[in-house]
């Protein structure tokens, strides 16, 4: 009985201690953080959304009977998608579906979140801007899109620093919106969980020199589409259908979160979609920029997406952060092989492997552990096909 009272003595003080944080602060989105606790793939639910058409011309994998599932998982790849609780797993060469599984009641059509994945678009974004004239080139200033950056030390900062995470900001990433206990200190959850994005990412201050440190922050991603909807004069959700999803012949509509309804896209986050249709972001990078016959993305600026940087890493300042481009992660000479992929928080993986020509898609609900900048299961993945084919 004591332990009973002691329980429920601690529950309310801690509802107690929520709701005073949360008048005080006037951060009403804590209430929706901790009803919702740890984000899900399947968030697009509890947000407001703006649809993406499908492709007016899809272009479906081809899916060939004499290969198709024709090679089994090794026992070490399929414990680690299934142990990782993956929804989907996909494996294409030669524009060819060799293997395609999928678990906890997904298929080849079913919506998820690709999380930081969709900083990788927005980066594509940037590159068809720059094709099409709204951006001079990566190395225009912030300022010249967005007014909270005409003064000061933020005035120095271009669109080549938020591309490589080397802003100077202090946007705070936290422990990520995988631990509910940051939602008081981590603008990270803010953003997510918030309606109030562009003032939550524009008022950030300039606590360090641009272009000095690799420092992963999702809100250098958010700038980006902030520049994007300034110099296309579009939603970000319209030009992505204009210029990649309708051109990469994309089978399935999409969703983009939004801060509130008819808000800002959350474009660190939250473009929602299938494997099928993620693994068609992988593509235009492996094609550098060309889409079905048509360059959408300067081949310069795809190369140099999947071009580490030579700046310092944050987290250790003694060391190159090689293990990244523009919103892009690399495994430069992963025995032998220059690897690059789209990845996000819970393990969603877009990886590319040009000297074979495959494109792997995983999707799922747990990441892993972690090894310096890249995770377990990244380098299981990519053994075990490359063994596999």
């Amino acid at each position: 009985m004591k332990l009973l009272k002691s329980i429920g003595k601690w529950i309310l003080f801690a509802f107690i201690a929520l709701n005073v944080l949360t008048l005080l602060s006037g951060n009403k989105f804590i209430y929706k953080a901790v009803y919702y606790n740890l984000v899900n793939i399947d968030d697009c639910k509890i947000f407001a959304n703006r649809n993406i058409a499908k492709s007016a011309n899809p272009k479906p994998w081809m899916v060939s009977g004499n290969t198709y599932n024709k090679t089994t998982f090794s026992p070490s790849l399929l414990n680690t998608l299934t142990g990782l609780k993956s929804v989907a797993f996909l494996v294409i060469r030669n524009d060819t579906i060799l293997n395609e599984a999928y678990w906890e009641g997904y298929s080849d059509t079913s919506v998820s979140n690709s999380f930081s994945m969709a900083k990788s678009a927005v980066s594509l974004l940037i590159g068809a801007a720059i094709k099409d004239g709204y951006i001079k080139s990566v190395n225009q200033p912030v300022a010249d899109f967005l007014p909270e950056f005409k003064v000061g030390a933020k005035a120095n900062i271009t669109i080549k620093h938020l591309l490589q995470m080397s802003s100077g900001l202090d946007f705070d990433e936290g422990s990520s919106y995988t631990n509910p206990f940051s939602i008081i200190v981590s603008d990270i959850l803010v953003a997510y969980y918030d309606d109030k994005l562009y003032n939550t990412v524009a008022s950030k201050l300039a606590v360090e020199k641009p272009g000095k440190y690799f420092d992963y922050k999702s809100g250098d991603t958010q700038l980006l589409a902030f520049i994007l909807m300034k110099a296309t004069g579009k939603k970000m959700s319209e030009y992505f259908y204009e210029k990649i999803w309708n051109n990469i012949g994309a089978e399935q509509p999409a969703f983009w979160s939004l801060d509130k309804e008819d808000g800002y896209e959350k474009a660190f986050c939250c473009l929602n979609s299938n494997a099928r249709d993620f693994a068609k972001l992988g593509k235009l990078y492996m094609t550098s920029g060309y889409a079905n016959g048509t360059q959408v993305i300067d081949t310069n600026y795809i190369e140099a997406s999947k071009t580490a940087s030579s700046l310092y890493n944050k987290k250790d300042t003694s060391k190159i952060a090689d293990f990244y481009g523009y919103q892009l992660w690399l495994m430069n000479q992963y025995k032998g092989q220059n690897i690059y992929y789209l990845r996000g928080t819970l393990g969603q993986l877009v990886i590319c492997i040009p000297e074979k020509n495959i494109i792997i898609v995983r999707l799922g609900m747990k990441q892993g552990a972690r090894f310096e900048e890249h995770y377990s299961q990244s380098y299981t993945i990519i053994d075990e096909v490359n063994a596999m084919y």
